[in-house]
Parts: structure tokens; sequence; C-alpha cells
């Protein structure tokens, strides 16, 4: 596995890991919890070293599996964390990014994760409540009390990211970016590249879709998030299908599976991009780090990049209330 460098000359594995899915939002949760810390170790011994959670998710219990499954493989390992919700009895109910939260959020993660220091501490959403220069100033304060090394925002605004690195510096961007989701090309991308700002996108493979799994029957439970996004509803995901048929016809001419080509498009972006696709499985992992050597002519990539143009994309990838979140 090659590396990365994300802002602030943070370096990380050229692809890297999203532990979500190990605790919440896609179908049952895993019975195992040591199969979990198993994958997790595993895909740091073959080369992936980014790895992302957050307080949110369980909530809690995510930091817990992950700071568990790294302790032995520390050194090895830059972990990425997140702030900004509002959490009573286990559930969001907004935001909350007040100075005195990010601190007591960061305690907590720090005890959670095993950690002395978080490598990447990310605003989770954009607080409308908090001026976002206290955000990054309270962060700043973090770093320099060596409690965390790295300061990141996830589905923020273009205005947003300038006015938090005017305070302090942005090491990565973190938002929804796929073959499916182009809405960072819009600015963000720029602004990024602009202030050298490395940029995270997760759910790389448009939450499985682009695995090729996905069939235009499938269902999904009431507690599956994708039960929830519009692009998954049963029309919408139907019309969807030309998409991955298009993408898994390109793949078979270049010997890869559809999720790879997915992912190796979005390596070829930017050097700066590192995408973080979840998984629960050995397999995946081996097939995701392999997406780094898969090797797309211009003419691959210029037919990706006119995919959506081409063929469309039936719903949001949010409902209204997550819409309402995004971009601020």
């Amino acid at each position: 596995m090659h590396t990365r460098t994300l802002g602030q000359g943070l370096q990380v594995s050229a692809m890297g890991l999203g532990a979500m899915g190990m605790s919440m939002s896609y179908g049952p949760n895993p019975g195992d919890r040591d199969d979990m810390i198993g994958v997790l170790r595993y895909a740091v011994e073959h080369g992936v070293t980014f790895i992302d959670t957050a307080e949110v998710y369980g909530p809690y219990v995510n930091e817990e599996l992950v700071g568990e499954a790294i302790a032995p493989v520390r050194d090895q390992v830059v972990v990425a964390t997140k702030f900004g919700w509002d959490i009573v009895d286990g559930k969001m109910v907004g935001t909350d990014s007040r100075p005195e939260q990010i601190r007591r959020v960061a305690e907590a993660s720090l005890q959670r994760l095993g950690v002395e220091a978080i490598d990447l501490f990310y605003q989770h959403r954009v607080d409308p409540a908090v001026p976002i220069e206290d955000v990054a100033g309270a962060v700043g304060e973090l770093v320099a009390a060596g409690k965390v090394k790295h300061f990141g925002l996830s589905e923020a605004g273009e205005g947003t990211i300038r006015r938090a690195h005017g305070v302090f510096p942005v090491t990565a961007v973190q938002s929804e970016y796929s073959l499916w989701t182009r809405d960072p090309e819009n600015g963000v991308l720029q602004v990024c590249d602009e202030l050298g700002i490395g940029f995270v996108p997760f759910s790389p493979l448009g939450k499985g879709f682009f695995t090729g799994t996905v069939t235009p029957e499938a269902t999904f439970a009431p507690g599956e998030i994708r039960a929830r996004v519009p692009r998954f509803e049963a029309e919408n995901l139907a019309a969807n299908h030309a998409l991955i048929d298009h993408v898994t016809s390109l793949a078979a001419g270049r010997e890869a599976t559809p999720g790879q080509v997915a992912l190796a498009w979005l390596l070829a972006q930017r050097p700066s991009i590192v995408p973080i696709p979840g998984t629960r499985r050995r397999e995946r992992i081996d097939e995701n780090a392999a997406a780094t050597t898969i090797g797309l002519s211009a003419d691959d990539i210029a037919d990706l990049d006119a995919l959506i143009d081409r063929i469309g994309v039936a719903g949001d990838r949010y409902d209204e209330s997550g819409m309402a979140m995004v971009g601020r």
C-alpha cells in the first residue's frame, strides 16, 4: 500500500477504512465483536493504516472497538474521530460544537480510543449556532495541549472551510464523494486545492451501491441507513441501476471489480484524495486495497467523469433533514 499526504503533512495509507458499519447503520450489527477487531487488525497488517470513527457511531461503542483493535499497533495507525453532536440518551438530538463541548468530547474520545492524542479531529457537521472561528480556535487549543494533532471538517461549505483555515490550519475535509455523489466538485475540492487541504471521501462506493451487490429489487430494514436514503427507494434504485451496469461492464474489461473501478476513479481525481470505504469483511479489505493498483486510462476516467451527466441519478443522497445539514 502506498501512502498519500493530506494537509499539514499528515501521511496516511492511500486507502483508509471507515469503521462505522462495524457498529451501526448497515443491517444487523455483527454479533462477534472479536471478529470486527480481527478485521481492523487485518486491515492494518495489510497496509490500511488510516481508520475513521466517531463518538456518535453506536454511539461511543465504535470508538471503543477501534481503540481495542489498534492498541497493539498504535504506532502504525492514524486514527480519525469526530465531534459536534448533542447526544441525549444514545440519540442525536442536534448539533453542539460549543468549545466546552469540543473539549469534553476530546477527553472522552481519548479515553475510549486509549490514545494519548487524536490524530485527526473532525467537526462532524457544521453547527450554525457556533461561529466556525470558535470551533477552529478550540481545536487549536487542543492541538497546543497535545491532545489532538490535526483539525478536520466534514460536509462543510467553501466559505466555512476558508474561515476555519484562517484561524487554525485544516488538514482534511471529509464529505460524501463517489461516482454518483459529485457535490464536492462544485467548489469544495477547488478550495482544498488552493489551501493545501486533503480530501477524504466517505461512502466512496455509494453506500455499497458500486460494489455491484445491490440488486434493483433490494429492500432495506427500517434500522438501515439506506432505508432513509431516497436513492435506494425502489423506483429510484431501479433507475440508478444503469450506473452500476456501466461500471460493471468497464470493470470486466480491466479484470477488476466495479468497486475497484469506483475507488480507482476517486484516487485518479487528485493525489490528495484518500477514500475510506467501510466493510466488515477481510476479503473486502483486500479488494479495496487492490484498487490502488488499478490503472484507469485517460479515456476511462473521462468516461466515468461524465457518467451521471449521461445517465443521471434518481433521488437525493440524504433525506430532507440530512440534506439541510451539508454544505453549510
